[in-house]
């Protein structure tokens, strides 16, 4: 899809994606975040959540995976743009399974080039909200 194919108000759903511990561990070697509450069970257990928690960034990872695999702009693709209001609305353990929700917010002309934004709305597999946030993307035209 290109710029002047999506509508505000439009609607898309991503695959689902299970959270492992090798994704947690892998994401920690990978960024060198090794902060307890993510690969210290006895530490998580003394936290407010009871257990080992998924990096922030990690969810925000998966979820912008989740939604490249939809192919939406596989052919019109430019860049990604940027994310505005970004919030980890609820923990993320291991073993969830989360998906998301992307609505066509608004578009922006730039001449050659548009930008579409996509209210992401990610939960897991008990419906609870995880990550909200826009994506921006910069999008080719038909023309």
């Amino acid at each position: 899809m290109f710029f002047e194919d999506f509508l505000p108000g439009m609607k898309f759903e991503t695959s689902a994606r299970t959270v492992t511990e090798a994704d947690i561990v892998n994401f920690a070697g990978i960024s060198g975040d090794w902060n307890r509450i993510h690969v210290d069970e006895e530490f998580a257990k003394n936290t407010r959540f009871g257990k080992r928690i998924a990096h922030g960034l990690l969810t925000l990872t998966i979820v912008s995976g989740l939604t490249t695999r939809l192919r939406l702009t596989e052919d019109s693709l430019i860049a990604f743009y940027g994310i505005d209001k970004l919030r980890f609305t609820n923990p993320v353990f291991i073993g969830d399974t989360i998906k998301a929700i992307l609505e066509v917010e608004g578009k922006e002309d730039k001449g050659d080039y548009g930008i579409v934004a996509f209210k992401v709305t990610a939960s897991n597999q008990r419906n609870e909200t995880v990550l909200v946030a826009t994506f921006k993307t910069a999008l080719k035209k038909r023309t």
